[in-house]
């Protein structure tokens, strides 16, 4: 749920289309490669784009190489209405950090609600409680995305369903 201030009261409202903002963590999935920048699908009302250029050491000579359908984790560093919003994989310090192609695991969705609940500081109760009994990564997007991978499937999908119930 997305939190807005109106003078004294504050709403809590439930999106079902993510709207990006600058300096979101979001996971997207690569829809189109082009010669200068990728396409990103991040559950906005219009398709991202991530320059080629947009990774730590990124040059010319050293473009990735991302199959339509990767899922990346990203930041998004533009994003003004009626245009498409621009992604990097650094942070603002320009280093790869945690962003990048995620590789295996199982990628579900849930609501914007949900998954500023699961980045909730100091820590989520269910994540807290997860990991004291189990060994796994994850990965939320501010636009209802998360992923999670574990040394087992079955790990996987415990975590998984832990979350979205």
């Amino acid at each position: 749920m997305e939190t807005k201030s109106t003078s004294s009261f504050t709403n809590l409202v439930d999106q079902s289309v993510y709207v990006p903002y600058a300096e979101d963590s979001v996971l997207g999935i690569v829809v189109d490669s082009r010669s200068d920048n990728f396409l990103v699908d991040i559950k906005g009302p219009t398709l991202a784009f991530l320059p080629v250029l947009a990774f730590e050491g990124g040059t010319r000579r050293n473009i990735p190489r991302f199959e339509i359908g990767t899922l990346i984790y990203v930041r998004v560093i533009k994003a003004n209405p009626g245009m498409n919003p621009e992604l990097s994989c650094t942070d603002a310090s320009g280093k790869a950090a945690e962003f990048g192609a995620l590789k295996d695991g199982y990628m579900f969705e849930c609501t914007t609600g949900q998954s500023r609940m699961l980045l909730s500081s100091p820590t989520c109760p269910v994540l807290d409680a997860l990991g004291k009994k189990l060994s796994f990564e994850i990965a939320v997007g501010l636009n209802g995305r998360v992923w999670v991978d574990a040394a087992s499937p079955h790990t996987t999908i415990v975590v998984a369903n832990a979350i979205m119930n």
